[in-house]
């Protein structure tokens, strides 16, 4: 599979954060975490203050390039008849560090659930998750912009939050206090998993798009496995220098990847806990400045909607764009004190958060994926390493759809 090299990203549009006198805004003005809703149809940003905003997307249509739209912004995605989506502003009371989007839609057998049970609060629409400076997690309806629920539980900053891809409404946050909670929003938000284990403050949480596994990653070298089916630790995967800051799964849950403050992402085989590749983030000539700090320490790391790119924020004021099958970054991108970021989920754009409170939109590559990778991505998303490794197909084939052949 050819990989050419990535025009450089072009930035197509920067959010900020308006800023009132009364608040002191040197601090507390990071955006902490973006996120796009599943459907393409929202874009949350925590923009500091306790502050989160919730903008339709795409955004004027002035700032965006034709062909970078939503699919779904039609009247399909307005069940309840409210008219045009409007820009939302979620007060959240406390230092807004993690947001996740539920799945949507909802299964017709919940929203039918929710009819018939008004006493509950009604989760069968979008619902944005944010997680909290004092270990809450509050529930928002997308549409309305309501409160439903708080969740409570946790003792420190509630730092990541990830949502069961599969429709479920299982909810799993990470938090400072050392523990992974998991949170059923069908049973009025009951907390019926901690997953203890880490020494440090956990900083990441993703579970894959099967739904099977859940990476967690903390202040610590090794990255902890669970099974979302048992709840329990199914391996350590050790391998970085540094603590482990960031994770996500590809979208067929072949492939893991984890960014460390080494300056390194490896590239797991979740199934086996096989290291498969590391990236390493090289400092470009001249340095930034003469400080001793790793000054391409990571931050975050996501893979693209099709799988066949990653983005990754490093304190280097560099995004960088990486090619699944290539050693050095396609492409790189200027920015500034940059903390996370992430893919839209149709493809082409990538959105990053910084320690100003702003959000930038990023052009990402657009690639017509081949016929051997899409049947590659149908494959894994059912079948495990070690089922491929028992099909009776020659060695090759067994190295391409295992992510052997780098």
């Amino acid at each position: 599979m050819l990989f050419p090299t990535a025009e450089e990203p072009l930035l197509l549009a920067e959010l900020k954060p308006g800023r009132p006198h009364q608040f002191d805004w040197k601090s507390s003005c990071e955006t902490w975490s973006v996120a796009f809703s599943p459907d393409g149809s929202w874009f949350a940003w925590s923009q500091g203050h306790c502050i989160v905003k919730l903008i339709p997307w795409p955004l004027e249509e002035q700032f965006i390039p034709k062909g970078f739209e939503a699919k779904s912004r039609s009247s399909k995605n307005d069940p309840k008849g409210r008219g045009s989506p409007k820009e939302k502003t979620l007060d959240c009371g406390q230092i807004v560090w993690g947001l996740a989007f539920s799945p949507w839609p909802s299964p017709p057998s919940r929203r039918l659930w929710a009819r018939h049970h008004p006493q509950v609060p009604d989760v069968s629409g979008l619902i944005l998750a944010t997680g909290l400076n004092d270990g809450q997690i509050k529930i928002w309806e997308v549409q309305t912009g309501f409160l439903l629920l708080s969740l409570s539980g946790h003792q420190d900053v509630v730092r990541d939050l990830s949502f069961t891809p599969s429709g479920s409404l299982i909810l799993v946050s990470a938090s400072r206090d050392k523990t992974l909670r998991i949170w059923d929003l069908n049973k009025h938000g009951k907390q019926i998993q901690v997953l203890s284990g880490h020494l440090q403050w956990v900083y990441c949480c993703s579970i894959s798009p099967d739904c099977s596994m859940l990476c967690s990653a903390a202040g610590e070298k090794s990255v902890f496995l669970w099974s979302m089916r048992s709840y329990t630790l199914i391996r350590k995967l050790e391998g970085h220098q540094s603590s482990v800051v960031s994770c996500d799964f590809s979208p067929d849950s072949a492939l893991l990847v984890t960014a460390s403050y080494d300056t390194n992402v490896i590239m797991w085989d979740p199934y086996t806990g096989e290291r498969l590749r590391s990236l390493h983030h090289t400092q470009l000539d001249p340095p930034m400045d003469d400080s001793d700090v790793h000054i391409s320490s990571l931050r975050s790391v996501c893979f693209s909607p099709e799988g066949l790119y990653l983005a990754t924020v490093a304190d280097d004021r560099l995004l960088r764009i990486w090619a699944l099958e290539l050693k050095a970054p396609v492409a790189f991108a200027p920015m500034t004190n940059g903390l996370c970021c992430t893919f839209f989920p149709h493809g082409g754009v990538i959105a990053t958060g910084t320690r100003d409170g702003h959000v930038q939109f990023w052009t990402a590559p657009r690639v017509l994926s081949s016929l051997k990778h899409l049947c590659r991505k149908a494959l894994r998303s059912f079948l495990t390493t070690y089922q491929v490794l028992a099909l009776p197909i020659p060695k090759k084939m067994k190295e391409f759809l295992t992510y052997r052949t780098f």
